[in-house]
């Protein structure tokens, strides 16, 4: 697997997405605001639709559309908080629009499948390269803004009156967002995103106690499923998006019988030790 140039780079972009999306899944999940990323994905096929037709490379049209639609999202779900998942449908249903019409003049021999559902095959030296920027973007700023990022997690309101700059981060957080949502496209697929976002953050909850253990959980767990699910898309030649999630609900499924078989076993030693006593 590894002598071809194609899946290294792949595998080398998979490591990186597989840190950042849980990075970025951990912050959205817990401030519910996870379907965002269901809207970016969808709405970057417009920019591969604008980069396929213009002749540019797609992945800068799909950064750019993300950020537009992220920061719109964020601006309706200030001025009208009670709105916000409209917000979100909104932004999707344009970019998916505008996605549809674009693909009837998108060239001929060019496809979206590859931006459906992924592909390692076309992960460019370009696309590696700029996700590598992006990751050590993505690791500084949760690194460096790890408390104000955990209070935000939280509760806005009250990081705002502790002195969190609640604006400025969600500012950086909506951009790395929409960058890092964008870059997962190719490998992932903009159908799958979303899950991708979501399935380890969930797989940890299970098992975590803390906020920083479900960070670190959900890394590990992103690594774990995006190598097996590339593994198996390339062994068993299937499209890499869905054998990513099938891997991850699988894992879940799994941890998730494992606790529940857990408390059944605490709850009989519980009881066995009433009834001797």
């Amino acid at each position: 697997m590894l002598e071809f140039a194609f899946m290294r780079r792949a595998l080398l972009a998979g490591f990186f997405l597989s840190i950042m999306i849980p990075t970025i899944g951990v912050v959205m999940v817990n401030r519910k605001t996870s379907m965002i990323g269901d809207a970016l994905s969808h709405s970057a096929l417009a920019g591969v639709g604008m980069g396929l037709i213009l002749g540019f490379d797609p992945l800068i049209g799909m950064v750019a559309i993300s950020i537009a639609g992220a920061f719109v999202i964020e601006l309706i779900r200030h001025r009208f908080p009670q709105y916000g998942d409209m917000a979100t449908a909104i932004v999707m249903s344009l970019g998916l629009g505008l996605a549809s019409i674009l693909s009837d003049f998108v060239p001929g021999g060019a496809s979206f499948e590859a931006y459906l559902f992924g592909s390692i095959a076309t992960v460019s030296a370009f696309d590696l390269l700029a996700t590598g920027l992006v990751f050590l973007l993505v690791v500084f700023a949760s690194i460096k803004e790890y408390s104000g990022l955990l209070a935000i997690a939280i509760d806005p309101n009250t990081a705002r009156l502790s002195g969190v700059k609640v604006g400025r981060l969600n500012a950086i957080f909506t951009l790395l967002t929409a960058i890092t949502i964008a870059m997962a496209v190719k490998l992932v697929g903009a159908l799958m995103v979303t899950s991708l976002v979501v399935l380890p953050v969930a797989s940890s909850l299970i098992l975590a106690k803390s906020y920083r253990s479900s960070l670190l959980i959900s890394i590990g767990l992103g690594l774990v499923y995006m190598f097996f699910g590339l593994g198996a898309s390339f062994y068993y030649d299937l499209k890499p998006g869905g054998a990513i999630i099938l891997i991850a609900l699988v894992g879940m499924l799994v941890f998730w019988l494992f606790q529940g078989r857990t408390r059944r076993t605490g709850g009989l030693i519980k009881r066995i030790g009433k009834e001797k006593s």
